[in-house]
């Protein structure tokens, strides 16, 4: 709404008229929703039981990138790059069209390369037209967007949760935060332009607040 009410006051102006009298929604000042650590735990255990090398990749480059959901599905083979000591994801078109190259740590480059040597099996013995994806479906198709939405929401619901992959990156960027990175370094990761979208992040959540009132203990 705030949103849609500036658009509207530029065009005001534009047209050399005044701004027009319209309050603005007040909008509660928390972080954006995260899962909290009893959560998280709930849902790596998942990932580790999950059968297909694929689904777990998916999973842990949310968890532990923050990776827009358009971004993670858009990777080609040539964006991705593993070895035992070093990985990266580059993604070439992110969000305002942004290059952005974000680390892997141990546990993803793991997982991917586990991917990686399910995947070549895959295009080895299937006629895959489009070999440059590298999420690819049973039967060699690019995965879209929805598909991978989906196998995090099914992980999620072996951990009794309910979330989307975007979960996943609040989860991630929050984990940074928290944990004392520096927030230009934070911003870099995720892909912002402006570090006030970043600094949402060190903002308490409803769980934060909850957990403050009912800290409050009155003596006797």
């Amino acid at each position: 709404m705030n949103q849609a009410l500036a658009s509207i006051d530029n065009f005001y102006r534009s047209l050399g008229m005044s701004r027009p009298e319209v309050a603005r929604e007040d909008l509660a000042q928390v972080a954006p929703r995260s899962l909290e650590t009893d959560e998280q735990r709930r849902f790596l255990r998942a990932v580790q039981v999950t059968p297909a090398a694929r689904d777990r990749a998916i999973a842990l480059l949310f968890f532990y990138t923050g990776l827009r959901l358009a971004e993670l599905t858009n990777l080609a083979s040539d964006d991705v790059a593993v070895s035992a000591r070093r990985g990266r994801v580059t993604v070439r078109s992110g969000k305002g069209d942004m290059y952005r190259e974000v680390p892997l740590n141990s546990v993803c480059r793991e997982a991917m390369s586990d991917w990686t040597l399910d995947r070549a099996d895959q295009v080895s013995h299937r006629q895959v037209e489009t070999t440059a994806a590298w999420w690819l479906s049973r039967t060699g198709s690019q995965l879209t967007a929805r598909a991978i939405d989906m196998v995090v929401r099914r992980i999620a619901k072996d951990a009794r949760l309910s979330l989307s992959a975007h979960v996943l990156r609040h989860t991630c960027l929050t984990n940074l935060i928290r944990s004392g990175a520096d927030i230009v370094l934070v911003a870099e990761i995720a892909g912002h332009k402006r570090l006030d979208i970043t600094r949402r992040y060190s903002l308490p959540s409803e769980a934060d607040l909850d957990a403050a009132v009912e800290a409050i203990v009155v003596l006797d």
